[in-house]
């Protein structure tokens, strides 16, 4: 049974009594994320409280990300709640483009319910979704990224994962799980273009080779030797063990691969933990480990942080609506409806304090392993030498999702084989420097 708490009662109370809101419908932007999914299945019970009606536009994370930032610079308002994450919040925030939803300064002007506890949210969390101290967007889940495995391919291949590996491990690793013959890849991972997908990966991998996008003056620094050393070690090992057409696989499609038993290793989402261990999905539920990701030794490994996040837009006409849908999607009340539903291994991770402190979900095998993950992960120190961007799969400067696009389409013309390395990087070198001159970086 779902206890009710003070939270669901003032909803319940406050929401039945407003006639306003009975007749309103609300419009959502989300990506097609196993997590969102679920949630649409719940809304009917968000509008059996409050009686506001929910329409849904859900889209792959690259158009998503299309839609949603063309719509708020143009003041569309095709959107009342939009999911956006750790890069475009604080942007979006201090340009003045999002509702504020918490303050850390008097209380009373605070939009979200003191029962909503917004003191509950996960640091990492709070802090990426904020901009001087205010909260613009609330985390419906947040994440960092691990290894999981195929804990009976590791044992036929001979070999042991440790909690920590190497990048040099996983290649070897790769190559004796890899079985050409029964269609299992050693290791996926994604190659596919966008500044969100194959980009996000490949600039966290490159944090744990010693590369970083821009010096200490913003220069680019694409022409030297560990983003050479990045790229040429995940192409050679992709080609070698990872599956065909892997330049353009990204979360969902290595999900896919995985769940069918074709993956040997995985390294992604955290997230995506509940759904490689969820029999209802996976052909190989019962077989999965998980490890941090790997590193070169350099002190710094392969993991990013993100939050995919609710946030409402300026300027929409349904303002009370679509904060009364955040505080229902976000809140402890859901995790508490999702987990008597389907389990506690399938409710929203990374969000909030209380989870981690939940005797029922400390038994879920993946939630230390995640949890670490999580607090591993610093935006502020994210490379070897020093940068001066915030960020680790991303530089949080409003160019960037423009330039690392541009970027990413040239890295996945070399993964598939169009062009070498070398001539990607190149290419690379210049896009980024003449997009930050023209910025007025330089």
């Amino acid at each position: 049974m779902i206890r009710k708490t003070s939270l669901g009662v003032a909803l319940a109370v406050s929401l039945a009594t407003s006639t306003a809101a009975l007749a309103e419908t609300i419009t959502i932007a989300t990506v097609n994320n196993g997590d969102m999914i679920r949630m649409q299945g719940y809304t009917d019970q968000f509008t059996q409280q409050t009686g506001i009606n929910v329409e849904w536009v859900t889209l792959e994370e690259n158009v998503l990300r299309q839609r949603v930032t063309t719509d708020i610079t143009t003041k569309g308002g095709a959107f009342d709640i939009m999911t956006i994450g750790m890069y475009e919040t604080p942007i979006w925030g201090a340009n003045g483009w999002l509702v504020p939803l918490h303050k850390n300064v008097n209380f009373n002007t605070n939009n979200l319910s003191a029962a909503y506890d917004v003191d509950d949210l996960l640091p990492a969390m709070r802090g990426g979704l904020s901009h001087e101290g205010t909260l613009y967007a609330a985390p419906f889940y947040g994440e960092s990224s691990m290894i999981m495995y195929r804990t009976d391919l590791m044992a036929k291949a001979g070999m042991s994962m440790p909690d920590a590996p190497t990048w040099e491990f996983i290649a070897k690793a790769a190559a004796a799980m890899t079985d050409r013959s029964n269609d299992i890849n050693g290791v996926c991972l994604r190659g596919k273009a966008g500044w969100g997908e194959g980009g996000a990966f490949i600039t966290a991998m490159s944090n744990s080779f010693g590369a970083r996008w821009f010096d200490m003056d913003w220069n680019a620094q694409f022409d030297t030797k560990p983003w050479a050393d990045t790229l040429n070690f995940f192409k050679n090992m992709m080609d070698a063990s990872g599956p065909k057409g892997y330049a353009t696989n990204g979360f969902n499609e290595n999900l896919s691969l995985f769940q069918q038993g074709k993956c040997g290793m995985w390294i992604d989402a955290t997230v995506a933990a509940s759904f490689v261990t969820n029999p209802k999905d996976s052909t190989v539920a019962d077989k999965v480990g998980f490890a941090l990701a790997p590193d070169t030794g350099l002190g710094k490994r392969s993991n990013w942080l993100w939050a995919w996040a609710l946030a409402i837009p300026a300027g929409t006409q349904k303002e009370k609506a679509a904060l009364q849908f955040i505080e229902w999607a976000t809140s402890k009340d859901y995790i508490e409806l999702v987990a008597a539903k389907e389990g506690w291994a399938n409710v929203p991770p990374g969000a909030r304090v209380s989870l981690y402190e939940n005797d029922n979900y400390k038994k879920v095998p993946f939630a230390q392993m995640t949890l670490d993950s999580i607090l591993s992960a610093d935006p502020n120190n994210s490379t070897v030498e020093p940068s001066p961007y915030v960020g680790i799969q991303f530089a949080a400067i409003p160019e960037f999702a423009g330039i690392a696009t541009q970027v990413s389409q040239e890295f996945s013309a070399a993964y598939a084989g169009q062009q070498s390395v070398e001539e990607a990087l190149g290419k690379a070198q210049d896009i980024t420097n003449e997009a930050m001159e023209a910025a007025g970086y330089r």
